[in-house]
């Protein structure tokens, strides 16, 4: 273990090492380059180290992972446990998704590195018998979601009974995908709260939140992360108005001259976005599809071979958009704007994680302008959409053959593409939103 090198104090912030952390866990914070805590962190550590249960409004993006891992393992570390059975886990974390499930396991294994804690993820679409021979040793921090938690318990591989933390991540989720009767389930077969301690994240705390809160935690603290602000001001937001074929000559451009790092772009159709990578292929740009249609195992290739640079561009649907937890997104492209605005929020949460800037383009064609006044409303802002310069609108010559397709592929036509100044819009379903309406010359 390296030796620990506190960072300069800095007004107005704290440092890890000014909270009371493990030695193992400030050496492992030291390797991540965490020297000071985002507000969340800086707000739930001190209660957590004090084994409180939690209640935590925070979006993605703002630490919380670190927050509950690193206050996790130092009390691991200061109260090991003996005379341990196999299928028991000191830390259950529920997460609503298998790629959410394996990057906090990914973190709790960065920021354990200098223990000996086993850590172990377990989640449906994979091995089951390799992950059920995982389970036949005493698991300090099991990560998983929950029907494949349900799937162990019940058949006596996993036991709950003696399980010190229960920590629930992006609860808000799990109430959206159907998963409160599993998690309540779950819960069941722990200790009680006040015997047990119990975290609750979520981008959140509506009523239907606050209910399980009073079931499930006992006395908690409340903490709210940046309450203020929907969207970070990290976030660079630009919106073009477009006509349905300009999308591609536009992204193309802005891949072409801005270069970004790690580029993710999101649309809301299955076909739509297949044909999106094969066109992006043609011209010459790399990038990996990510939808509920990709296996499980091979989602989690792409995603390590994005995590670790391999590939720059992934295309995907919003089953990827609150699942997708890397650092180093620079860029994020509304393709098409979702239908809900706060599915808007968490695509673009992606990007300006962590302290660092990000840019989220959003092309608003005619559904868009649809759309676009509950995003701005669910968001608190106001949004002016500009027009594309005449040189964005130009396809460059395609580099490449298209790839065989498949039967169930269909690819659209090329239509040739406008060079008009303005954009017309339909606005009939929401008068009174002129930015969004202007007419042909």
């Amino acid at each position: 273990m390296p030796a620990f090198v506190p960072p300069p104090e800095q007004e107005g912030k704290t440092r890890f090492c000014d909270l009371d952390l493990a030695p193992e866990v400030l050496a492992a914070t030291q390797d991540l380059g965490f020297q000071y805590c985002t507000e969340i962190q800086k707000e739930c550590l001190p209660y957590s180290l004090q084994g409180k249960d939690l209640a935590a409004k925070a979006q993605t993006g703002t630490g919380k992972t670190a927050a509950f891992l690193a206050a996790t393992i130092t009390r691991l570390i200061r109260k090991p446990a003996e005379n341990r059975k196999p299928g028991t886990c000191r830390v259950l974390v529920l997460a609503p998704t298998r790629e959410l499930a394996v990057q906090i396991h990914d973190d709790a294994e960065a920021l354990a590195k200098y223990t000996n804690l086993y850590n172990l993820v377990i989640f449906g679409g994979m091995d089951h018998k390799g992950q059920r021979e995982a389970l036949n040793r005493p698991v300090d921090i099991l990560v998983g979601t929950p029907g494949r938690i349900l799937d162990y318990s019940g058949s006596r591989h996993l036991d709950l009974s003696c399980t010190e933390t229960l920590i629930i991540d992006e609860a808000d989720r799990m109430l959206d995908m159907g998963f409160i009767p599993d998690v309540s389930r779950i819960v069941r077969q722990l200790p009680p709260p006040g015997v047990r301690e119990t975290m609750l994240f979520s981008a959140t705390l509506e009523p239907e939140i606050l209910r399980l809160v009073r079931n499930w935690l006992h006395e908690p603290v409340f903490l709210e992360s940046e309450p203020e602000h929907v969207v970070t001001d990290l976030i660079e937001q630009r919106f073009y108005a477009v006509l349905d074929e300009q999308k591609l000559p536009i992204l193309l451009y802005l891949i072409r001259t801005e270069k970004p790092e790690r580029l993710i772009i999101f649309g809301n159709r299955k076909d739509k976005i297949r044909t999106l990578v094969r066109e992006l292929y043609r011209y010459g740009v790399d990038a990996e599809l990510l939808s509920g249609d990709v296996p499980q195992a091979k989602r989690l290739k792409i995603l390590e071979r994005f995590r670790s640079g391999q590939i720059r561009v992934l295309v995907a649907t919003d089953v990827a958009a609150r699942g997708i937890h890397v650092d180093g997104i620079t860029h994020v492209v509304n393709y098409d704007l979702p239908e809900q605005p706060d599915d808007y929020v968490h695509r673009i949460g992606r990007t300006g994680r962590a302290g660092a800037k990000g840019i989220s383009i959003s092309f608003v064609c005619e559904y868009g302008a649809y759309v676009l006044p509950d995003i701005e409303k669910y968001a608190g802002m106001e949004v002016h959409t500009v027009q594309a310069e005449p040189e964005m609108l130009l396809l460059p010559e395609p580099v490449r053959q298209l790839p065989q397709k498949s039967e169930d592929e269909t690819l659209s036509s090329h239509r040739r593409i406008s060079s008009r100044s303005s954009i017309p819009f339909r606005t009939s379903r929401r008068p009174g939103h002129s930015r969004y309406s202007e007419r042909q010359p």
